[in-house]
């Protein structure tokens, strides 16, 4: 597949309050990096909504990625998206938000679990369970799963970049397998895609989230819809690892890859 068709579906601009470059510059690199499509999808996280602001945040983001969409047409396809944080903590809230712009791709995520009041990065994982932490957060996914708001679910392992990576936690997913499977299995039934974020093969766990027993696994279930993103913070990540988390799709079994335009499902050939 050529590089120049390459689609980088989860994307953060310096709108996001851990983004560090605009949407116009992150552009200018995407296209320098031969990518054919990129989707902006910076943060909200709907438990601190009010806080920290993230009205303003969804609002400059969603026009900052507009005026990129009009700059680079031709160039490169912008997709205008959001990663929306604890959807479920506020339904209400987030419905109005997922709505209130014209997006083309909508991801949900878990970064503060229920029970914490800490971001999953900050959570001493040597003091849990890591077992039965891991099982509730697949359980809270598997609600988002059911949440007509969202189109993916976003790194739905991301807890461990922590446990296996920064703690070095020896996890046996076989121990979680029947709530993983509701999970996908739910996912599959509401018709939500499943992403592979390669985030973690920049970073100490050296994996995709999930990893490749989990795709398998989802694609084994029946599983079609399936996003790469690179969950990039900086214009210089964008991209990354996209070639590697194709060819671990096809591993797995898939021959094409999702996207989304106007919140409907476009499919590309691997």
């Amino acid at each position: 597949m050529s590089s120049q068709r390459l689609i980088d579906m989860h994307v953060h601009s310096d709108n996001s309050p851990d983004g560090k470059h605009s949407p116009m510059y992150i552009c200018e690199c995407a296209v320098k990096n031969n990518l054919g499509a990129i989707a902006i999808t910076d943060h909200c996280e709907i438990n601190t909504f009010f806080e920290e602001k993230y009205n303003n945040i969804v609002f400059h983001s969603f026009f900052e990625s507009s005026k990129a969409r009009s700059a680079f047409e031709g160039e490169l396809l912008v997709l205008l998206g959001l990663e929306i944080g604890q959807p479920l903590s506020n339904k209400k809230l987030a419905d109005k938000v997922v709505s209130h712009h014209n997006y083309d791709f909508i991801l949900a995520s878990i970064h503060t679990p229920d029970g914490f009041n800490e971001d999953i990065k900050e959570i001493e994982y040597d003091k849990l369970d890591v077992y039965k932490f891991m099982e509730d957060y697949l359980l809270q996914l598997t609600e988002i799963a059911k949440w007509d708001g969202c189109d993916a679910l976003a790194h739905i392992t991301c807890p461990m970049r922590r446990i296996q990576g920064k703690y070095r936690i020896d996890f046996d997913y076989s121990k979680i397998s029947a709530v993983t499977d509701v999970l996908l299995k739910t996912m599959i039934s509401y018709g939500k895609a499943l992403e592979i974020n390669t985030s973690g093969l920049r970073q100490s766990i050296g994996l995709t989230m999930p990893d490749r027993n989990i795709i398998k696994r989802y694609r084994e279930l029946g599983g079609k819809l399936l996003t790469i993103g690179s969950d990039a913070h900086n214009a210089n990540d964008c991209g990354k690892g996209i070639q590697e988390g194709m060819d671990i799709a096809k591993e797995c079994g898939f021959d094409k890859l999702t996207f989304y335009v106007n919140r409907e499902v476009l499919e590309l050939k691997i």
